[in-house]
């Protein structure tokens, strides 16, 4: 038979039918109070759990299955999973790092580029027939040559700097420790908000940065700046986030992520200085398909007793 496998959220059609080849899949639910219901009949059986970074693995979840191995994320993000209990009953959690790096750091600047030029109020500004009505749109901010924050120096953070560093962008970053980058590390990040024009956010979510970018830090960066997320909503107080956007006291916002998704804060929907994605950083058919092969390989050499490609540490 088969080895038994719960998937907690779906990969493309074609990684669940190569996952179907390997294993017995049992599909989860999409009401989350009924997963721990829905694996019963076959808990005992189950040694693998494919999920996404989204979606995760609850602690609730894990402990309903006693004989779990492993836990294949698609994603870079693991806040979702429950972590100190994989390390104490040794499941290993993988995650697929490197392969969406390039499409995150591209949204990363898009949503600078947006919110600074103004991009999707111009074309709203053009749908619905103000350019005719109203005449030329009022000017926008100037990107390149601008100072640009980083908050994050991994795997993303530099291929963001990258893509900064071909706008002539001035460029820091802060980080606990210096990377091996030829820009200016900012172990202060408020000192860092009072030097620079915009912050493109790029760090785990999970406890260790909850809030980070927080009342002091969006003050800091100021009337005139801009703040661009796409890492997790966690990260920053989105509360002190609204009101700064709200009151004028920072000056736009570009947001790929939030702290309750897919629910958006109300009062965001009408301004004009932010820019809306919903969380779609990795989402193009290339990397999305990366992603899904990386997951069904890692859980398919744990089967066979293979180093796996991208254990989280």
């Amino acid at each position: 038979m088969k080895p038994d496998l719960v998937s907690i959220e779906p990969l493309r059609p074609q990684s669940m039918a190569e996952l179907a080849e390997t294993f017995t899949v049992h599909a989860l639910p999409a009401d989350r109070s009924r997963w721990v219901e829905a694996v019963a009949p076959v808990a005992e059986r189950v040694r693998f759990v494919q999920t996404t970074g989204f979606s995760g693995c609850p602690s609730d979840l894990m402990r309903a299955l006693p004989n779990l191995e492993i836990v294949g994320v698609m994603g870079v993000g693991v806040d979702a999973v429950d972590l100190a209990q994989a390390r104490a009953r040794g499941i290993a959690v993988t995650n697929t790092p490197d392969v969406l790096n390039d499409d995150v750091a591209d949204l990363g600047i898009a949503l600078l580029l947006m919110t600074a030029r103004h991009l999707a109020l111009s074309d709203r500004y053009v749908r619905d027939g103000r350019w005719k009505r109203l005449g030329n749109q009022a000017l926008a901010t100037k990107v390149s040559g601008k100072r640009l924050g980083i908050v994050g120096m991994g795997r993303i953070g530099k291929v963001v700097a990258r893509r900064a560093a071909a706008f002539d962008m001035d460029i820091s970053y802060h980080a606990r420790n210096a990377a091996d980058v030829p820009y200016r590390h900012m172990p202060d990040l408020v000192a860092m908000a009072r030097t620079v024009d915009f912050m493109i956010v790029i760090v785990p979510g999970g406890p260790g940065t909850k809030g980070l970018i927080g009342a002091e830090v969006i003050a800091a960066l100021g009337p005139q700046g801009i703040l661009v997320n796409v890492s997790r909503g966690s990260v920053v107080d989105e509360p002190a986030l609204v009101e700064a956007l709200v009151s004028g006291r920072l000056g736009g916002a570009g947001l790929d992520v939030f702290a309750d998704e897919p629910n958006v804060p109300e009062a965001l929907l009408g301004l004009d200085n932010v820019v809306l994605a919903p969380h779609v950083g990795s989402g193009t058919n290339e990397t999305r398909g990366a992603m899904a092969d990386l997951v069904v390989n890692n859980l398919r050499a744990h089967l066979s007793g293979e180093k796996l490609l991208t254990p989280v540490g």
